[in-house]
């Protein structure tokens, strides 16, 4: 009786580049999402999911039945400035451990871990978060984009700014 491993075919040099290329698209398309959640940018963040249908749930933030209305949200949310000009809220993400499976050419899935850090200048308060993203990915228009997108807390720990505290927003327009 052959071993099952025998039984598969192995993947042709040219077929483990190709996968080995769109691991990387995707690991850059996860980086261009989280540099315009930091970089509060609408129209990047839109770009980075399919044009319509995606599955969107950020758990406590809640589901969203279209990606318009999550980039509503993040742009009310992320846009927002208190009374001497600056953003009220300040994030920080950090992706980390991706793992990616094909299923085939054109879809893939993923879970990444997410670091989080989130000053809220209104709310006087530091949150510091540890989550996990579970997506599914597809090509749409020769580009891999977010098709699923859900995000689960497994931790959070909310403090007081430190009496005194400066916020420096040097990197915003």
């Amino acid at each position: 009786m052959p071993s099952p491993s025998a039984a598969l075919p192995s993947p042709s040099l040219a077929e483990r580049v190709a996968r080995l290329e769109a691991r990387q698209e995707i690991e850059e398309l996860k980086y261009r999402y989280l540099h315009a959640c930091d970089h509060k940018d609408p129209e990047e963040f839109r770009a980075c999911f399919i044009r319509e249908g995606a599955d969107i749930d950020y758990g406590e933030l809640g589901a969203f039945a279209t990606v318009d209305d999550l980039v509503t949200l993040f742009s009310r949310i992320a846009l927002a400035r208190g009374g001497e000009g600056g953003h009220i809220v300040l994030d920080m993400h950090h992706g980390l451990h991706p793992q990616i499976t094909f299923h085939s050419p054109t879809e893939a899935s993923g879970r990444w871990t997410l670091r989080f850090r989130q000053v809220n200048i209104a709310e006087e308060t530091e949150r510091v978060m540890c989550g996990e993203y579970d997506d599914r990915y597809v090509v749409e228009d020769g580009a891999w984009r977010l098709a699923q997108h859900h995000f689960r807390t497994l931790w959070s720990l909310t403090r007081p700014l430190p009496q005194g505290y400066a916020v420096d927003e040097g990197g915003f327009q």
